[in-house]
């Protein structure tokens, strides 16, 4: 049944880019649902065992997970149709306000859809047609939702992390980033490293420098791209965060003690370092090496 649209989409790397693009479209407005409504059932699933390892008796409430209750506008209460609920033509139609109340919709909603099938259609572009592409784009997804969720609360959910760890290391089985002598290694590496610096800074300061969720989301990233990969992306992370972290104390007048949250530049780093981090490697290589 699927085998001709397969055939289609592996003869016509624009048309394969394309659906990707599109499909990125959709799965943006559903990590739109995810950013936002994860953290919620997480504090509501804490709250819940405190109240039970407490014995306290737990207040009903209304079922809340990604599927349920309907999207509701956030100023009036009404539910959102379907029309409602396009990918970005919705918010250029309604203006980026509510039909039902004239409230003003966050720009965020479209912004992550479009960055989604940005993403997307790059990653497919990058690796064609075949099981990395599918991988890579799976993996983007979780990134753009881990990403948000942390600078909203600086949180990576382990509900996020951990699978997709695993799913690395299950890849390394059959080659598609890495192998798995290098898969295993950089799991480890990329937790202890992380944890050590972590360790470290704590002894010195007093202070905790970043959180657990960070080690697991580098242990992550050697998961699925080996351990060769870590360094490349441990300094592009820290790069761009010093980087953005300096123009928000300088522009912004940030307080120096307000935490930044490092989870979404971990996360840009490790998704360039997915599609470019050889040409990268190699470029520098050139760089330094003694011309002849």
């Amino acid at each position: 049944m699927f085998e001709p649209l397969l055939s289609l989409l592996e003869a016509n790397t624009s048309l394969f880019v394309a659906a990707f693009t599109v499909l990125g479209l959709v799965v943006g407005s559903f990590l739109n649902v995810v950013i936002y409504r994860l953290p919620v059932m997480m504090q509501r699933s804490w709250e819940a065992q405190c109240q039970e390892l407490l014995d306290l008796e737990q207040t009903p409430r209304e079922r809340f997970n990604l599927l349920k209750p309907d999207s509701r506008c956030p100023h009036c209460g009404a539910a959102i149709g379907p029309l409602e609920n396009i990918p970005v033509i919705s918010y250029l139609l309604q203006r980026g306000r509510c039909k039902h109340c004239a409230g003003p919709i966050s720009i965020r909603y479209p912004v992550i859809e479009l960055l989604t099938a940005l993403m997307s259609g790059l990653a497919a572009w990058h690796f064609g047609f075949g099981w990395a592409a599918l991988f890579a784009v799976l993996l983007t997804w979780a990134l753009i939702a881990m990403s948000f969720i942390d600078i909203d609360h600086q949180l990576l959910p382990d509900d996020i992390t951990l699978p997709f760890l695993w799913v690395g290391l299950l890849l390394s089985l059959y080659g598609v980033f890495t192998d798995t002598p290098s898969a295993v290694i950089g799991a480890v590496a990329g937790y202890l490293s992380l944890w050590l610096v972590y360790q470290l800074f704590k002894l010195i300061t007093g202070k905790e420098g970043m959180g657990y969720g960070d080690f697991k989301l580098f242990a992550l990233f050697g998961a699925w791209l080996g351990w060769q990969a870590l360094p490349l992306i441990l300094l592009l992370s820290s790069f761009v965060g010093a980087a953005v972290g300096i123009t928000l104390i300088i522009f912004r007048g940030r307080d120096r003690q307000l935490p930044i949250p490092f989870g979404p530049y971990l996360a840009a780093a490790g998704w360039i370092a997915m599609l470019w981090g050889g040409d990268i490697t190699h470029a520098y290589l050139l760089s330094v090496s003694p011309n002849p």
